[in-house]
């Protein structure tokens, strides 16, 4: 009897000695807790008053739009919070039937007038909403937001009861299902707002933990600043038996070579990206986990039209004419992106501009016709970029070229998320590195946001001239005239060149093999619904 127990108190302390030696990620994946890494520190949860991708990636976890993303097709829309939808003939009009089962997280039922106080909220003239151009589509919404008219039912969305959501828009919008996919569409807990502020209060308690109540697949559970968020299963989710994962956890990791180590030391499933120093090592050591897949995105140069040296085309086209692309991308990047000759990404039948090359005694020319031969007397100007060592990089290199080519000094001016963008709100910059990615899969998601006080463009420039060509296309019923107008649109951006495209991303990362369900996804919008971890 007692070499009997002497033999079950050393099985059991090998068993937690086994236990304890497991890593970070063994532990996570046991408890079905996904661990990734986020990027950088979000500015907000609330889905009014952010505009990043980081920020989505916690809010697509968090909150539910009409339709939702199939987790490995693109361009198809599957039932979210809207049960069913059709269109008239025209598609102009457009009825959602709710999820009868629908609720927030706190068994408060989900309803259609959610969503018409959402759309109104967004669009309300006194709420800092910087993506308040993205419900425009809605007849009614921008005259609202601009206070050309004061009345929020002037809004084409009303509930006719509490399951039935009708949106009436300003044109013909047959993509509408995928658009709702964006955060922007989505509801926002109307008795929860309420409870905080008044229907156009910012920066309430609303989003905090123990606050928030949400509609998609999962709950806020805790926020850490600069350590994690972490959010768990909602158990009043319509569709909960789909949900395999019990949480996510989130990591604001800014420097990519610290989140690799954590990858390589297994305390993360998946990085947000990988230094391009890493790529080849990844294509030899651990292919298997490398993920290298097309992205409809662009990376680009935000220029600052108020700046006297800056407010002038030719000097405009100088700069991005002396940029080498190829170099940058094959020397600095290493990720298989793309020369950017336009805004807008290649996909689809949409044709892009070919506006921008590499061209350096073009560039020399222009920059002399402005006035400013071999750069002479151009002013030295400041370039704004986030704290990431990528950031860096890029910038040194833009800096290089820019003093090889045209004779001209910048200052790299490096700031952390939230202060960088803020200092794009505030036009405080000179030249400033942007990037933007697809909401939709529609060229229109590239040129709507560079609208006169569009919340995204922060150039300072606007054309009536363009915004006509987009409010034709708009109007336009034949597929291939309105791609013609669009490019025709996007034309006239590329001419006067308020934003310089540089590059088109692709997506380079690392993802363990435990992590099911996670498909290529052009728009990398993976619903988190349908991924699941493997476990031993």
């Amino acid at each position: 009897m007692r070499i009997a127990k002497a033999l079950l108190t050393l099985s059991t302390g090998l068993l937690i000695a086994s236990c304890e030696n497991r890593t970070s990620v063994e532990k996570a994946t046991e408890a079905g807790i996904l661990v990734i890494g986020n990027s950088n520190e979000p500015k907000g949860l609330d889905l009014h008053l952010v505009s990043g991708v980081l920020e989505s990636n916690i809010i697509r976890a968090l909150f539910e739009g009409l339709c939702v993303e199939h987790p490995s097709e693109d361009g198809i829309a599957l039932p979210g919070a809207a049960a069913s939808w059709s269109a008239n003939d025209d598609f102009t009009v457009w009825t959602f039937k709710l999820q009868p089962e629908g609720q927030w997280s706190d068994g408060v039922p989900v309803t259609a007038h959610d969503f018409v106080f959402s759309y109104q909220r967004m669009l309300h003239p006194k709420i800092p909403a910087k993506y308040s151009d993205m419900l425009y589509f809605i007849k009614g919404a921008e005259d609202y937001n601009k206070e050309r008219n004061p009345d929020p039912n002037s809004i084409g969305a009303r509930a006719i009861d509490d399951h039935t959501l009708e949106i009436t828009l300003r044109g013909p919008t047959p993509f509408l299902p995928e658009i709702t996919k964006h955060y922007t569409w989505y509801p926002v807990p109307r008795h929860i707002v309420l409870e905080y502020g008044k229907i156009y209060s910012a920066f309430t308690d609303w989003t905090d933990p123990g606050n928030m109540e949400s509609n998609g697949p999962f709950k806020l559970k805790s926020w850490n600043p600069t350590h994690h968020i972490e959010v768990e299963r909602n158990l009043h989710y319509w569709d909960a038996k789909t949900v395999s994962l019990n949480g996510i956890r989130y990591l604001p990791i800014s420097n990519t070579y610290t989140e690799s180590r954590m990858f390589l030391d297994d305390q993360i499933h998946m990085t947000y990206t990988l230094p391009p120093e890493m790529i080849p090592y990844a294509q030899e050591h651990m292919p298997e986990m490398l993920r290298q897949e097309p992205y409809v995105g662009v990376r680009f140069m935000r220029v600052n039209t108020l700046n006297k040296a800056l407010d002038d085309p030719r000097v405009r086209h100088a700069l991005a004419a002396a940029i080498n692309q190829s170099a940058l991308i094959d020397g600095v990047l290493r990720g298989g992106q793309l020369p950017a000759h336009g805004i807008t990404p290649p996909f689809g039948d949409y044709v892009t501009p070919n506006a921008v090359n590499f061209d350096p005694e073009k560039a020399r020319k222009l920059l002399a016709d402005a006035g400013y031969p071999g750069g002479k007397g151009f002013p030295e100007f400041k370039f704004l970029t986030t704290d990431r060592d990528a950031g860096r990089r890029n910038a040194e290199a833009f800096q290089a070229m820019w003093k090889e080519h045209l004779g001209i000094n910048i200052r790299i001016e490096q700031r952390e998320w939230t202060t960088y963008l803020q200092r794009q709100y505030d036009a405080d910059y000179d030249i400033c590195a942007g990037g933007w990615i697809g909401d939709y899969l529609d060229p229109t998601t590239f040129l709507e946001m560079w609208i006169k006080d569009g919340g995204n463009n922060n150039t300072a420039w606007s054309s009536k001239e363009y915004e006509a060509k987009l409010r034709e296309a708009e109007n336009t019923a034949d597929a291939k005239r309105r791609l013609e107008i669009l490019a025709e649109a996007e034309t006239i951006l590329v001419t006067d060149l308020p934003v310089i495209p540089v590059y088109w991303y692709t997506t380079n990362y690392l993802l363990r093999p435990e992590v099911e369900g996670w498909e290529p996804l052009l728009l990398n919008n993976h619903p988190f619904k349908f991924v699941r971890l493997k476990k031993n």
